[in-house]
């Protein structure tokens, strides 16, 4: 059942007991949206006359959310750049081709630099990808400083005039300092060409609070400019996409849905909010 219609089902009967809102309360926190916010949506609903109870709960879902800009950047007289980062697992790497596939069906002209060299499988994937999409991928030898291939990648892509270039990161996360010393290097290379436009995190909706944990650790260590959320539908754990928003601030711009290159889409709040009481 999805997320918030057991809970408007139950506040339409007229008359809830204390064991069903305890369910309803247990059922929302599996929902990954956490204890916090289960509370505050209930205290809402709880307050509101049965019938204004979906318009209540819509409008304190749709506070939740960041009113940032979805839009990825589009600068038309230089090369935009973005980086991608996120632990190895969450779909990093299949993300980026896909962005990539989105963009070049845009009628942009996209470059992909393989900045993750500790993983010998995700320069093979990324090559495979862009073979398949059609456009190239700067590469370095595997363990190689991932700032070497960001400074090939982006003095390529400025020469080309490329509109886009899409930086596939380490997915390595020990500590805050080890990821901003590694992902700061990769910045300060690049942006002694061209400034570095976005950086897009990939969080996996199914890895639930670890994966707010895990933002929030990407937040404090750089500046991280929207989300990218795999594996995300608008039921069972759909909860985390208005978790992580009202935790950070950050905005979604595309969540991936399957494993295809077409799987992926820009975030549009209205239907993802209508579809959690489907």
């Amino acid at each position: 059942m999805s997320l918030f219609k057991r809970l408007v089902t139950a506040l339409r009967s007229g008359s809830v007991s204390a064991d069903e809102w305890n369910q309803i309360r247990a059922n929302l926190i599996t929902s990954d949206l956490g204890v916090k916010l289960v509370d505050e949506v209930i205290e809402k609903a709880k307050s509101a006359k049965p019938d204004d109870a979906k318009a209540a709960i819509t409008q304190i879902a749709s506070s939740w959310l960041s009113s940032k800009s979805r839009n990825i950047s589009k600068k038309s007289d230089r090369v935009n750049t973005v980086l991608v980062v996120g632990i190895n697992g969450t779909g990093k790497t299949t993300s980026v081709a896909k962005l990539a596939n989105n963009l070049k069906d845009d009628g942009e002209t996209v470059l992909l630099a393989a900045a993750d060299t500790f993983r010998a499988a995700a320069t093979d994937q990324l090559q495979t990808w862009a073979t398949r999409i059609g456009i190239q991928v700067v590469t370095g030898e595997i363990n190689s400083d991932p700032a070497s291939v960001a400074f090939s990648a982006i003095s390529k892509a400025t020469e080309s005039n490329i509109n886009y270039l899409l930086v596939d990161t380490a997915g390595r996360l020990h500590t805050k300092k080890n990821l901003m010393d590694e992902l700061g290097k990769v910045i300060r290379v690049i942006e002694k060409h061209s400034p570095v436009d976005e950086i897009l995190l990939i969080i996996d909706a199914t890895t639930g609070q670890n994966g707010i944990n895990q933002a929030l650790t990407f937040i404090e260590a750089v500046n991280i400019t929207g989300l990218i959320v795999t594996k995300l539908d608008g039921s069972a754990k759909g909860g985390i996409a208005l978790a992580i928003e009202k935790l950070t601030s950050v905005p979604i711009k595309f969540i991936g849905t399957g494993e295809a290159l077409s799987d992926l889409a820009p975030f549009d709040p209205a239907p993802y909010i209508a579809s959690l009481f489907e």
